[in-house]
């Protein structure tokens, strides 16, 4: 009786469309749980992240930061469509995924092992992907072109992100040594951080007179909003709206509140004030290191990891500011924070201290190697991949500005507007 249901399906699949005749027992509430954390991280991409860059953007370039920030969305949305998707979860091998989902072709009415429709995975895996390049494009602002980053994101994409993406959560070779990463501690964060490093080095520092964040409300806003959205990239793992999924929530958020908190009491203990700024940069450096562990982990652990992270990367903080022009601080925050939430995970995971445990025969020695060797791959290759694309695209477009354009400010040169009326 079985095989008789199923073959109106079968027949179906073998069309582009089948997304959308999906008849099936999938669980609504799953469904549309994975729908409202994929709009969640999408609010932190595009909202979030776009206001973030702004308020650190020079006040003539508040507007190019936020058109840059959008380009970068749409293009690497229709990317993720077209071949990102395919490449990271199609039937493959251990470095790459196939070509059977390509243009969203053949999607499962319910996707493998889960209550919910494939089409609804690709939402939720869509959003993290133009998460992780919305970060990475943020590393030149007030001196890249909208355009340029437009044409470099998908490229960026298929040359960074989805090799990384395949390795870790597509059945790839770093699943295969033990590398752990529940909600993108490595694949967003770590990836997008030492991309904007990359990135950054390459474009050169903003011209003098042109560095100052305008708007550090601004700023703060849109940090509040990846808070915020946090919430969906994390609770999105859990597949379904299950314990699992409120678990890390729970411990994504208090990742962020001990990192916002240790960050001021550092302030406070080395600089004599305990600056707003600060709070937000906190707690996103503990959103990106509680990523990787959220529903690992216990409560106490994920305290740990986020204060752990803030002061790290409160301490080493201006040291690549000598080197890069990262005005929203993305390589310290996202990528140094993801770091060390990747690399404390082995440890918080134990149960002694709250945590789920290890596989059998896995011990703390061999995830900590394997941890590390997640690190410096994906690192490598996001700085690589990084510097590839823009090689490649750079041939065609320049990605900086004219030293002239930079002078007058991006939004009225480039776009013919501005984000305040001057008058």
């Amino acid at each position: 009786m079985r095989p008789l249901i199923a073959l109106p399906f079968a027949m179906a699949l073998l069309t582009p469309q089948a997304a959308f005749a999906q008849d099936i027992a999938a669980d609504s509430g799953d469904t549309a749980w994975m729908m409202l954390c994929a709009m969640l991280v999408l609010l932190a991409a595009l909202p979030g992240v776009a206001l973030r860059l702004a308020g650190a953007a020079s006040v003539r370039n508040a507007l190019s930061a936020v058109a840059g920030n959008m380009g970068v969305a749409a293009s690497v949305s229709l990317a993720w469509a077209m071949a990102g998707y395919s490449l990271v979860y199609a039937a493959g091998d251990a470095w790459l995924g196939g070509i059977g989902n390509l243009m969203l072709a053949h999607l499962a009415a319910l996707r493998d092992g889960m209550t919910v429709p494939e089409s609804a995975f690709v939402l939720f895996q869509m959003s993290l992907a133009l998460f992780a390049a919305c970060l990475a494009g943020g590393a030149v602002v007030g001196r890249g072109r909208a355009g340029w980053l437009t044409l470099f994101a998908p490229l960026w994409l298929l040359l960074v992100y989805v090799p990384i993406a395949h390795w870790t959560w597509g059945g790839g070779w770093l699943a295969n040594v033990g590398v752990m990463d529940f909600a993108g501690g490595l694949v967003v964060h770590v990836c997008a951080g030492f991309s904007a490093l990359s990135l950054g080095l390459i474009a050169g520092k903003r011209a003098p007179g042109k560095t100052d964040a305008h708007a550090p409300l601004l700023g703060m806003a849109g940090g509040a909003l990846i808070w915020l959205g946090s919430a969906g990239s994390i609770g999105g793992w859990a597949l379904g709206a299950t314990d699992d999924a409120a678990t890390a929530i729970l411990n994504g958020h208090f990742a962020a509140c001990a990192g916002a908190l240790g960050w001021i009491a550092l302030d406070r203990l080395l600089g004599g004030r305990a600056t707003a700024t600060g709070a937000v940069a906190g707690a996103l450096a503990g959103i990106a290191a509680g990523a990787a562990s959220a529903a690992l982990v216990g409560a106490g652990g994920a305290m740990l990891i986020g204060a752990v992270a803030a002061a790290i990367c409160r301490g080493i903080g201006g040291v690549p500011g000598r080197l890069t022009d990262d005005p929203a601080r993305i390589f310290v925050l996202h990528g140094i924070g993801g770091v060390a939430g990747v690399l404390l995970l082995p440890v918080f995971v134990l149960p002694v201290l709250g945590g789920v445990g290890f596989e059998s025969g896995i011990g703390l020695g061999g995830a900590l190697l394997s941890q590390a060797i997640g690190v410096i791959v994906v690192a490598l290759w996001s700085m690589a991949g990084t510097a590839i694309a823009a090689f490649l695209i750079s041939m065609a477009l320049p990605l900086r500005a004219s030293p002239e354009d930079e002078e007058n400010g991006l939004d009225a040169a480039l776009h013919g507007e501005q984000a305040w009326d001057f008058r």
